[in-house]
């Protein structure tokens, strides 16, 4: 083979190689799973210090904070389901008992330690139907 033939596959192939280590390191570093509650606890050893985003709901009567801190201690419910979570910081105002949660951050054998700014509740009135009026309904 010619020797500029050589260079030129050698040259593709560490460029290539080069490529792909780069690619696989970012992607493996920033991937986060999408998971509910019911799917993270049929195998949690499976996703130990892995990053998570975790859905489902706040249990009623959970939701714990130390006093003059910002330490949160709840659990997350669904379809039966329990994680208990940690977190520290402020969470938004849409974070009340029943409320629908994503938390985002690595589950523990001692739990979900969620990230900072990793709690996003959602609000409840933005997704019911608005009330529709009734045409034959008239106020004469």
């Amino acid at each position: 083979m010619p020797t500029k033939t050589v260079k030129t596959l050698l040259t593709t192939a560490v460029l290539t190689a080069a490529f792909v280590g780069l690619l696989w390191g970012t992607l493996a570093e920033g991937t986060e799973y999408y998971m509910h509650v019911e799917e993270v606890m049929a195998n949690p050893d499976e996703w130990y210090g892995k990053n998570l985003q975790v859905h489902g709901w706040v249990v009623e009567g959970s939701r714990m904070r130390k006093p003059n801190t910002l330490d949160y201690r709840f659990q997350v419910e669904s379809k039966g389901e329990v994680i208990n979570a940690e977190y520290t910081g402020i969470v938004p105002d849409t974070f009340q008992d029943g409320s629908e949660v994503v938390i985002s951050g690595q589950l523990s054998p001692h739990g979900f330690v969620v990230k900072p700014n990793g709690v996003m509740a959602k609000c409840p009135s933005k997704y019911e139907t608005a009330p529709t009026l009734d045409p034959n309904d008239s106020k004469s």
